[in-house]
C-alpha cells in the first residue's frame, strides 16, 4: 500500500514530480517535421494566418491531403489542431511583444515548437499525474502507481508520440481523463459534473482521431456501470455524457460540413493517385484483422509493442488480476477491451506499419491504459517479480530515449530499424537527425536549419552530451522522490 496518506502533501508532491519529470522529457525534444505533423501544422496556420480551412498556401511541404473542389484540407481529424488555435494566438502576441515577426520564418518555427510543447506535451504530462493517481485508487501504492507512470512516460512509444504534433498522446491521455473520471463518479458525489468530464473527454478523443469512436463508447458504458441501478443518478450521468459528448460532436460535424458539405470524415477526400488503397481496400483501408500483422505489431523488430518496451508483457498480467477482484472487474474489462480493440483495428488496416514511425503507431492511444496493469503488476509482485519489471523497464526507456534522441520517424521498409540506424546512430552521438520542418519548402529551404534539435544542443552541447541536462533531471528527480518516501515511511 501506498506510505502515503489520503490527501497528503507528500502524495501531491509526488503527484507533481512525476509530471514536472513526464513534461521536461517530452520537451525536450523537438523532432521536426513529416506528413502528418505538417498536415495539422498547415491547417493550424490557415485558420490562424488566413481564416480559412484550407491549406492551399501551406500544403507543399506534406501529402497527408485531402482534396475537395479544387482546394487542399488536412486529411486529419481537426481536434489536435482546435486545441492549438488559442495557444498560437498567444504565441504569435508574445512574439510580437518580444520584437520577433510572428510571420517570420524565425517566428513560426517557434510557432511549431510551442504548439506541441501545449497541446501534446502538457496534456500527456497531466496524464501521467492522472494514472498515478488512477493506481493509487486501485490499491497499488504509490510505488506501483509511480512505476506506472513513468514507464509510460519515458519507457513506451508514447514519449516519441508526446514529442511530436501528432494526435496519439492527446487521444490517450483523453482516455485516461475519461476512466479516471467514470471511476469518480462511484463515490456518489458530482454525478453530472465528472459525467461531463467522461463526455468531452471521451469525445474529443475522437474529435482528435475519428477510430477513437469506440474506445469512447466504451468510456460512456463505464461510467453508467459506475453509478450501479440507481435511477436518478443514472439520468444525471447519461445527461451529463450527452452535453459533454454532444458538444464534441458539433465541433466535429461543424468541421466537416464547412470543409466538405458532409458528415464524411477527412480522409475519404485524398486525390484518387494518393493512397489508392484507401479506396481499393475495404472502407478507408479498414478490412479485419490479420493474424500476422497482429503478431508484428506485438513481437516484431519494426513496430512490435513489446520489442520496444518489453516490461508491458506484465501489463495484461495486471489487469488480469485487476478484473478477478471483484470491485474493479468492469474497468479492467474496459481497459483491457479498449486496448484490444486498438490493435485489432491497427491489424485491419492495410497502411499497418503507419509510414515513419515507432511502435505499433495506430495503437500508441491505448498505452495509458494499459500502463494501469503494470501498476498493478507492480504492487502484486515479490521482491524478485519487481527487480525483473525494473530490468524489463530499463530496456523500453533505453530504446524510448534512443528513440527521440535520434528520431522517432523509422523508416517503414527497414525490417529492424531500431537495431539498423537507430542504435549506430545513438552511439556515434547523432543526435535530432530529422532535417525535414514543418514550414512550408520556401521558408525552411535546404539547409537543414529548422529541423529536429534538443535543449541540450540549444545550450551547444552536441552529441550524446547534449542529453546531459535531461539525465540530470532525471537523477535530481530520482533523489527527490526517495526523499520524499523518506519522509512519510
Amino acid at each position: 500500500m501506498s506510505p502515503y496518506p489520503d490527501n497528503s502533501r507528500s502524495r501531491r508532491n509526488a503527484a507533481f514530480l512525476l509530471g514536472a519529470v513526464a513534461f521536461l522529457s517530452f520537451i525536450y525534444f523537438y523532432e521536426g517535421g513529416g506528413w502528418n505533423q505538417n498536415s495539422r501544422f498547415d491547417l493550424l496556420r490557415a485558420i490562424v494566418e488566413r481564416h480559412t480551412l484550407q491549406i492551399d498556401a501551406y500544403h507543399e511541404n506534406t501529402q497527408d491531403l485531402a482534396h475537395f473542389n479544387g482546394h487542399y484540407y488536412s486529411d486529419k481529424a481537426p481536434g489536435v489542431v482546435f486545441l492549438a488555435v488559442p495557444v498560437a494566438v498567444a504565441a504569435r502576441s508574445v512574439l510580437q511583444i518580444a520584437g520577433v515577426d510572428p510571420n517570420s520564418v524565425r517566428g513560426e518555427f517557434f510557432l511549431s515548437y510551442v504548439v506541441g510543447v501545449f497541446t501534446i506535451a502538457l496534456p500527456t504530462a497531466f496524464a501521467a499525474v492522472c494514472l498515478f493517481y488512477l493506481g493509487l485508487r486501485l490499491g497499488a501504492g504509490a510505488s506501483g502507481a509511480g512505476f506506472a507512470a513513468i514507464v509510460m512516460c519515458i519507457g513506451t512509444a508514447l514519449w516519441a508520440y508526446a514529442s511530436l504534433f501528432w494526435a496519439h498522446a492527446l487521444v490517450g491521455a483523453c482516455l485516461i481523463f475519461g476512466f479516471a473520471a467514470a471511476l469518480k463518479l462511484r463515490d456518489g458525489e458530482h454525478e453530472f459534473f465528472w459525467a461531463l468530464i467522461v463526455g468531452v473527454a471521451a469525445g474529443w478523443a475522437t474529435v482528435t482521431e475519428y477510430p477513437a469512436a469506440p474506445a469512447s463508447a466504451a468510456l460512456a458504458f463505464l461510467a453508467l456501470w459506475a453509478v450501479g441501478k440507481r435511477r436518478e443518478s443514472r439520468l444525471r450521468v447519461a445527461a451529463g455524457i450527452a452535453i459533454g459528448a454532444g458538444i464534441c460532436v458539433l465541433v466535429l460535424v461543424g468541421y466537416l460540413y464547412a470543409a466538405f458539405g458532409s458528415l464524411r470524415p477527412s480522409y475519404a477526400y485524398y486525390d484518387p493517385n494518393s493512397f489508392s488503397f484507401m479506396q481499393q481496400r475495404g472502407y478507408l483501408g479498414l478490412t479485419y484483422p490479420h493474424p500476422d500483422r497482429l503478431l508484428k505489431l506485438l513481437f516484431g523488430c519494426s513496430r512490435g509493442l513489446l520489442f520496444a518496451s518489453p516490461v508491458l508483457v506484465a501489463a495484461p498480467v495486471g489487469l488480469w488480476k485487476l478484473w478477478r477482484d471483484r470491485t474493479y472487474a468492469v474497468p479492467a474489462s474496459v481497459a483491457a477491451g479498449i486496448a484490444t480493440y486498438y490493435f485489432l483495428f491497427n491489424a485491419s488496416f492495410y497502411w499497418w506499419k503507419a509510414g515513419l514511425s515507432f511502435g505499433p503507431r495506430y495503437a500508441g492511444a491505448c498505452i495509458p491504459l494499459l500502463c494501469l496493469g503494470l501498476a498493478v503488476s507492480w504492487s502484486r509482485a515479490g521482491r524478485a517479480g519487481r527487480g525483473v519489471l525494473l530490468v524489463l523497464a530499463a530496456c523500453g526507456v533505453f530504446v524510448s530515449l534512443m528513440a527521440v534522441s535520434t528520431t522517432s520517424q523509422l523508416s517503414m521498409q527497414d525490417s529492424c530499424p531500431i537495431v539498423h540506424s537507430t542504435w549506430p546512430a545513438f552511439w556515434s552521438g547523432h543526435m535530432a537527425i530529422n532535417r525535414d520542418s514543418m514550414l512550408i519548402p520556401s521558408e525552411a529551404g535546404s539547409s537543414g536549419r529548422y529541423g529536429a534539435f534538443n535543449l541540450g544542443q540549444l545550450l551547444g552541447l552536441q552529441g550524446l552530451a547534449s542529453l546531459v541536462p535531461l539525465l540530470l533531471a532525471w537523477a535530481i528527480a530520482g533523489f527527490l522522490w526517495m526523499r520524499i518516501r523518506r519522509q512519510t515511511a
